[in-house]
């Protein structure tokens, strides 16, 4: 098993292996007492290991109870969320009891936000059980929902006790779930690790899961570590989110976040001046989508509502070269201008 500690808050780690569902409740009770514990997931998640998960609280002495909702970006909701919150009271959940948030990213911040506002928050924990919540939302503390403004526009800042990523369940999905992980993987290996990139461009990555998983961590644990409430170098997390939160907004979210992802980082390069052709050919071999059906000025009014902007002002993630990135903060006027020459409409 891999085991990356985040330096943030209390301090957590990240516990990276094969079987954790079933060790669930011996390892959260490593990190809290046995109490209640609520674990909230979507619907189709909770047929696949809600039981196997509250079956393992139990036996470690916890007395779990499961909630879910409908699964998918649009149940991301302050809807949902107050649905959550209900069930947390309807079920007695106090200051001294936990919430497990069980799934991919949806759940995962929806369960985290949950616990964030519950009781002026509560403790929980994180089992991600897609490659993109393993390696990028179930670590650093973001929690949130949707507003019909934009994408993450209601949240909290909110460590989790402990994150357990079980293997076997990333191995078992299906393959467009590991695509979708894989564009943040790629934004990773852009912001800080070339290697990183190399393997993904070469497909050679699922050999090493466990520690490929761990680099991805581990990469995004420097960027935390230093700016947990994402004022300064954390912003750098966001490399092709900005471009890709707009597209995502423009398809109403028909599009997958790594769909969006992998848009954004060629639109990104673009925007930045730098050669798009290792990134197009990374996400290729990925099997992830690069070509933005939206025009320049609808993405760019898509993302005037983006929770980056401050002000008039909106901070962009740039790439300098693989391995390399900087921020740039921009006046929003000047956003047409990035995106049209982010989609090739300008020079």
């Amino acid at each position: 098993m891999e085991r990356v500690h985040i330096p943030v808050g209390a301090g957590y780690d990240v516990c990276i292996g094969p079987g954790l569902i079933k060790a669930a409740g011996e390892m959260t009770a490593a990190v809290h007492a046995p109490c209640r514990a609520a674990v909230i997931t979507d619907d189709t998640v909770a047929g696949l290991y809600g039981a196997a998960v509250s079956d393992s609280l139990a036996r470690a002495g916890f007395s779990p109870c499961l909630w879910h909702f409908p699964h998918g970006e649009q149940s991301k909701t302050m809807q949902t969320l107050s649905a959550a919150l209900d069930f947390l009271c309807e079920n007695q959940i106090s200051r001294g009891d936990l919430v497990v948030a069980l799934g991919g990213g949806v759940p995962g911040d929806l369960a985290g936000f949950a616990a964030a506002v519950y009781c002026r928050g509560i403790p929980f924990v994180q089992i991600p059980t897609t490659l993109l919540a393993a390696v990028d939302s179930s670590v650093g503390g973001k929690t949130a929902v949707d507003l019909p403004g934009g994408k993450n526009m209601a949240g909290a800042f909110h460590q989790p006790l402990a994150v357990l990523c079980d293997t076997e369940v990333i191995r078992a999905l299906p393959p467009d779930l590991i695509r979708d992980g894989s564009a943040e993987m790629l934004k990773h290996g852009i912001l800080g690790d070339a290697k990183l990139f190399d393997a993904l461009r070469k497909g050679a990555w699922m050999r090493g899961m466990e520690k490929t998983i761990a680099r991805n961590v581990e990469i995004k644990r420097e960027h935390v570590a230093r700016d947990e409430k994402d004022a300064g170098v954390r912003q750098l997390l966001n490399l092709g989110h900005t471009f890709g939160h707009a597209a995502e907004k423009c398809s109403f979210f028909a599009l997958t976040h790594g769909q969006g992802v992998a848009m954004g980082l060629v639109m990104a390069a673009r925007a930045a001046g730098m050669d798009p052709s290792p990134i197009l050919d990374a996400c290729g071999s990925c099997g992830l989508p690069t070509d933005c059906p939206y025009s320049a000025e609808e993405l760019a009014r898509a993302a005037l509502s983006d929770k980056k902007r401050r002000g008039d002002s909106i901070t962009l993630a740039l790439p300098e070269k693989i391995g390399r990135c900087y921020l740039k903060t921009v006046p929003v006027a000047d956003l047409p201008a990035y995106f049209a020459k982010a989609t090739g409409e300008a020079p």
